[in-house]
């Protein structure tokens, strides 16, 4: 035995000697705003990070811990976690057998469509306080979003489901209209710049201009849109770009000049600080994804590690690494 004590959500468990499961990533998307994800993985696999889309995703393996909004959490088969949009988080093994996940990543502009067509009006972006929990109806939009590779329609149907899930896990039906002072169209012009300029830093004088705001105005609408500043917004795209490059095997320095960085240090950090992995270990634990059986979880009995049968079918794309 190998009584080393590891971190799983403040209890101590002790680690084996056999040898971990090989570590992989895969996924596929993204489409239309909504990419697929799933990872089997040991140890310490994230370092904190943050992205700018929704995260919402159903442990399928193992003990997933992940430490958020200032404490530790536990996942265990069968129950869902939901990240917030810009919000720092890790991720690592609960036990020696190491975790899996499949998650769903959703662009928060597309769920504030959905809540407007749900709600009837514009509304903020919906926050679900229990992190981990056992949502059923956000379990099966998450099961639904493996059963078949994602298309334009496909996707629609997702992301409404995923807009009920988490309006009703807010509780009470309770959700903030959106105050007549946000500028919709203006937030869209200044978003559909960051999405075409991801070669380049976009200066605020020239959103201004575009948009019609001041950068201050701007910034504050921004966030209540989409979740996140226009400088996050823009940063991710660029490093979404940047992923696609790694996937077609070109060498990281060039990577990091055609997605508009200083120099390869400086991609590695930003890349660092958003999946919570360097460049070339990302590259490292992608895999392309093998087919399979449909996405299948159950929830676990007795031991909370006890592993689930079944792999999820993924088509070929760009691998989000981090939970």
């Amino acid at each position: 035995m190998c009584p080393e004590e590891i971190r799983s959500a403040g209890v101590g468990l002790e680690r084996s000697c056999q040898e971990p499961r090989p570590s992989w990533i895969a996924s596929a998307g993204p489409v239309d705003g909504v990419e697929t994800f799933q990872a089997r993985l040991t140890g310490e696999a994230y370092q904190k990070h943050r992205h700018d889309t929704y995260a919402i995703g159903v442990t399928d393996r193992g003990v997933q811990v992940f430490d958020y909004r200032g404490r530790a959490h536990a996942s265990t088969p069968g129950q869902v976690v939901v990240l917030y949009p810009d919000e720092p988080h890790d991720g690592r093994a609960g036990t020696p057998e190491g975790f899996g996940y499949r998650i769903v990543y959703v662009d928060p502009a597309r769920l504030a469509d959905a809540v407007r067509a749900l709600r009837g009006r514009p509304c903020s972006l919906p926050f679900v306080r229990d992190v981990v929990s056992t949502s059923a109806r956000l379990s099966r939009a998450v099961a639904g979003a493996f059963d078949a590779p994602l298309d334009s329609l496909a996707v629609d149907a997702l992301v409404v489901e995923l807009a009920r899930g988490l309006l009703a896990d807010e509780g009470g039906g309770a959700h903030a209209a959106v105050s007549r002072r946000v500028d919709v169209a203006a937030v869209e012009r200044a978003r559909h710049v960051l999405d075409a300029e991801r070669a380049r830093t976009v200066p605020s004088g020239e959103l201004e201009a575009i948009s019609g705001l001041t950068r201050y105005d701007l910034a504050r609408q921004f966030r209540i849109m989409l979740g996140t500043s226009p400088h996050r917004y823009h940063l991710m795209r660029r490093l979404e770009h940047a992923r696609n490059e790694i996937h077609r095997a070109r060498p990281l320095a060039d990577v990091a000049a055609d997605a508009g960085f200083a120099d390869q240090a400086h991609f590695t950090r930003a890349f660092k600080s958003a999946f919570g992995l360097t460049p070339g270990r990302y590259r490292a634990l992608r895999r392309r994804p093998m087919p399979g059986r449909p996405f299948e979880i159950r929830a676990a009995r007795g031991r909370p590690d006890t592993p689930t049968s079944g792999s999820a079918r993924a088509g070929a794309g760009a691998e989000r690494p981090g939970p």
